[in-house]
């Protein structure tokens, strides 16, 4: 997302395609090519990698492909609606992060516990209920990583266990401060910026 200029609102967009003339789109269904050969370069703690030769239209092509067992974010609200945030330090990048909680999903958990437990071990909070909002792909041109959006303000105080290569700290803020974050790059974590804005579209009476 770019740090200046406007966007127009979602619902603007979607609207401005409906009011166009109808047309038919035909889904053309795309070659995923012929598997050769898959060798196994790394299996790691959290992720493997795989790395594949295909021939696609005749041709050969190698494709790597990062193996993640999936994740969950969760975007929560306290009785105030302040939302509990934790910053870290995220090792790939070399930089602190302001997040939602979140975190890979682990063996024999559903997409439900995982959050439920990631929730509570960052934050102290365990949520009473969760609403699934999304599941999505987060870079799908080299990983399988599908990460599962959950949305709670239902919750109860009990005590943070992060684990213990985690060292994190909770902070919280209002949305319209969280929004505010974003364009001066204090926030730039691509899951926190997408929940906060179906967020903000749901107080809006959007519905994405």
């Amino acid at each position: 997302m770019g740090m200046a200029g406007s966007v127009m609102p979602y619902r603007l967009l979607r609207m401005n395609f409906l009011a166009k003339p109808a047309r038919i789109f035909l889904m053309r269904k795309f070659e995923r090519g012929e598997l050769l050969n898959s060798d196994l370069k790394y299996s790691g703690v959290i992720v493997d990698l795989e790395v594949d030769q295909v021939r696609i239209a005749g041709k050969e092509t190698v494709r790597e492909v990062v193996r993640h067992p999936g994740g969950v974010v969760i975007l929560a609200e306290v009785g105030d609606e302040r939302i509990p945030f934790v910053r870290q330090h995220r090792y790939p990048i070399n930089s602190d992060l302001l997040e939602l909680p979140a975190g890979k999903q682990d063996p024999g958990e559903t997409p439900a516990s995982s959050a439920a437990r990631e929730l509570e071990e960052e934050t102290g909070l365990r949520p009473l209920f969760l609403e699934h909002v999304s599941s999505y792909y987060t870079s799908p041109g080299f990983c399988d990583e599908l990460l599962h959006f959950y949305y709670s303000n239902q919750l109860e105080e009990t005590t943070r266990t992060p684990e213990e290569d985690e060292d994190l700290e909770v902070e919280y803020y209002s949305l319209e401060k969280a929004l505010e974050m974003i364009p001066r790059g204090e926030i730039v974590d691509g899951k926190t910026i997408t929940a906060l804005f179906w967020l903000q579209n749901r107080k809006n009476g959007q519905k994405l």
